[in-house]
Formats: structure tokens, sequence, C-alpha cells
């Protein structure tokens, strides 16, 4: 059974190794996951609520953070990164971890979500190609792979050219 929950501060060294065991092999790294979460906790679009780990048998197994985000001049959320143990992926642990942040989002009254990532992964949670939202992906970032979705059905629609905290620039040196 997976429990999610929020990350603590005295698991910051912890959820950082994990980042990067689990980003270690994959295809699309630049192996500075782990020290891009670090720099995203210290700056303005950290939601501490957003920061979830993953508890199987007691041992933590994934970590998901979302980030403030910009739509042209609304305030939306940024997911990345997902991170789940080698061994644990494919067993729902991402997956969850996913669906509860976007729980947590909508309570908290953020309307929009963005992610560059797995198409094929993404869309089980109903991301869609940004431009169907009329959201331009941030120069750089391929549009095939940057997706958006409405986190709550209140939520107003946004357009615009999307803009990331700005450690995401400072991590691929932007």
């Amino acid at each position: 059974m997976v429990r999610i929950r929020p990350e603590r501060q005295s698991e910051y060294g912890l959820v950082c190794e994990l980042v990067k065991e689990a980003f270690a092999s994959a295809k699309h790294s630049d192996g500075n996951e782990g020290d891009l979460v670090a720099l995203l906790r210290k700056g303005d679009a950290f939601v501490p609520e957003l920061s979830l780990v993953a508890e199987m048998d007691g041992r933590i197994v994934g970590h998901i953070l979302f980030t403030k985000a910009q739509i042209g001049p609304d305030v939306a959320l940024a997911l990345a990164p997902l991170s789940v143990l080698p061994t644990f992926q494919g067993r729902g642990v991402g997956s969850a971890l996913v669906r509860e942040g976007h729980r947590i989002a909508g309570k908290l009254g953020y309307g929009h979500c963005l992610v560059l990532g797995s198409v094929t992964f993404y869309s089980r949670f109903g991301y869609r190609p940004a431009a169907e939202f009329g959201v331009t992906a941030p120069e750089g970032l391929p549009p095939d792979m940057f997706m958006a979705l409405k986190l709550r059905d209140d939520a107003r629609p946004v357009a615009g050219v999307a803009a990331y905290a700005k450690e995401f620039c400072i991590e691929r040196r932007c």
C-alpha cells in the first residue's frame, strides 16, 4: 500500500538522493534533478504543501514537486520532477503521487498545471497538449512533450507563454 504525505524538512537529503537515483538511468535526464529540487525549495515558487513523498513499508520510495509557474499573467503550477526509485517503478507509486498532488493543488485553489514529459504517461491524468489551451512552451522546450491540465472545473481559461520558476533556468543554464 502506498501512503502519500507532505515531505518533511528533515527528509530533504534523503529525497535528494532518491531523485538522483530515480533519474540515474532516465532517457531524458541531465543528472541535476536532485540539485534542481534543492534549488526550488529555496525559491519563491516553492509550495511546501505540494512537495510530496510516497511511502511503502515505512520507506520513502517516491517524490513529486509542484511549483508556481506563470501562463501569461496567470499563476499556474508546474509538475517537476516526479521521481520513483527504480525498483518501485511500474507499481502505481508515480500515479498515486500525481493524483494526490492534483487533489491538493485543486484544494489550494490552483486552476492549471503544466508538465514536460511522456505524453503516454501524463495523458492518463488528463494532460493535453498545452497548445490546445492556447499555452506556448517556453523557448527551448519541445512543444510535443509540453502539456497542460485544468485542475478545477471553475478555473478560468488561460493562454499565453508559460514561464517556469527561475531555478529551472539556472539548472538549464538559460
